[in-house]
């Protein structure tokens, strides 16, 4: 009989200890604000970079149609850097990374417009005739022009990677 009752006390201590340790697990809480914060930012930084090396292929691409004098391949491969300037415009940025993602839109809405007056420069080119040449007087304005709304883009988006950097 004695046993029968040590028995019956280890088993209620034992479902005592379950129900102990099942109440406290219930209290335990998750990440606290702050770690949910850095892993947004981190995430956030993730996605930045995966369409910033998106974006340096596809303009390597732009930049080899260039070399060429290939306008439809211009066209084209200013289209496929302009999916991942759009990705990279399009990525939410999270509480206190705002004007992070300030600049890469800025920067990316220059750079679509570098392209875009590179391509229809060298569109008057290739289509200029004998009786409707291209006015080259013009030639080195322009491209400096580009240039300008080029570096432009690309310094905007070196802002937002070192206004990130200095977050951290």
């Amino acid at each position: 009989m004695r046993t029968m009752l040590l028995r019956k006390n280890v088993i209620a201590f034992a479902c005592a200890g379950v129900l102990l340790l099942a109440a406290l697990s219930g209290c335990t809480t998750g990440p606290s604000e702050s770690e949910q914060a850095q892993q947004a930012n981190r995430d956030y930084m993730a996605q930045v970079n995966q369409s910033m090396e998106s974006l340096e292929a596809k303009l390597g691409s732009f930049i080899d149609a260039v070399s060429r004098g290939d306008v439809v391949n211009m066209r084209t491969q200013a289209d496929n850097a302009y999916a991942a300037l759009d990705a990279l415009a399009k990525i939410e940025a999270p509480e206190g990374l705002e004007d992070i993602q300030t600049s890469y839109v800025d920067g990316t809405n220059a750079l679509k417009e570098a392209l875009d007056d590179y391509i229809a420069l060298y569109t008057e080119i290739e289509s200029a005739t004998a009786d409707n040449p291209f006015d080259w007087a013009s030639y080195d304005n322009r491209i400096s022009q580009i240039k300008s709304k080029y570096d432009e883009g690309i310094g905007l988006l070196q802002s937002g990677d070192n206004a990130a950097a200095a977050k951290k």
